[in-house]
């Protein structure tokens, strides 16, 4: 048996990355899942290789729109929603604040943490058709402490922990669990251009983590092993924001 036998699950961002660790796991654990992505090619290949348990759909993520017609193909294939991870996300160079363009400031809030609010909303009435459910929000260490240069991340990622408890107090009358995960220095196309052997040397555990080791987190927060928990944060990084 899988952790994750008879949950349907939305994953979005997850045509390459974490995103994609993730939706090979929840399919292995038995899950029935709908992930989402604007990189369709990517996607799509993703989808061939995991079979009929997974379903790609391009969906831009700002849009409430595409959403609701997520929300509603999951449940015309695979059922209502039990488990959604918000793992769409952006990143940008540091640049100083003084210099940081409103338009850029706003798309990243617009991917980072508009889209959760979207995710949120727009699953909830499909978890109360299941009775129940998990929302996984990734944020990030940026969410805990701050990031050097990256007011607009910083400021995204802080929101999404903030959010995530609010919803967990309202939702958990209908049994539906709201957290947020907190990576630090993962290895994936976002972030390998700023990893390097020394950087790592910095780390209390000496290495920057790999999507396989958050995906195990994620993996038990959508699993009914963490029945318990609601309205907080996971974090996951190596011991850095210990420092």
């Amino acid at each position: 048996m899988g952790h994750l036998d008879g949950k349907v699950a939305i994953i979005t961002g997850a045509a390459r990355g974490m995103g994609a660790t993730h939706t090979r796991r929840f399919v292995k654990e038995g899950a029935k899942v709908v992930f989402t992505d604007i990189l369709e090619k990517e996607g799509q290949a993703l989808a061939d290789e995991l079979g009929n348990n997974a379903l790609f759909i391009k969906h831009d993520v700002t849009n409430e729109e595409d959403w609701i017609e997520v929300v509603q193909k999951t449940e015309d294939i695979f059922g209502p929603v039990s488990v959604l991870v918000n793992n769409a996300g952006i990143d940008l160079p540091e640049v100083n604040l003084e210099d940081v363009p409103i338009a850029t400031y706003e798309k990243v809030i617009a991917v980072n943490q508009n889209s959760v609010f979207l995710g949120m909303k727009s699953v909830t009435s499909s978890m109360k058709k299941a009775g129940g459910g998990s929302i996984v929000n990734i944020s990030s260490l940026a969410g805990i402490i701050g990031a050097y240069k990256k007011i607009a991340y910083t400021a995204s990622k802080f929101a999404v922990r903030g959010m995530t408890k609010a919803a967990a107090l309202e939702l958990g009358v209908y049994k539906i669990r709201v957290n947020s995960v907190h990576p630090g220095f993962i290895k994936t196309d976002m972030t390998k251009h700023l990893i390097s052997p020394e950087l790592e040397q910095a780390f209390p555990l000496r290495k920057a983590g790999e999507p396989e080791e958050v995906t195990n987190l994620v993996l038990y927060l959508a699993s009914d092993e963490s029945s318990y928990s609601t309205g907080s944060e996971f974090i996951i990084d190596g011991g850095l924001g210990a420092q």
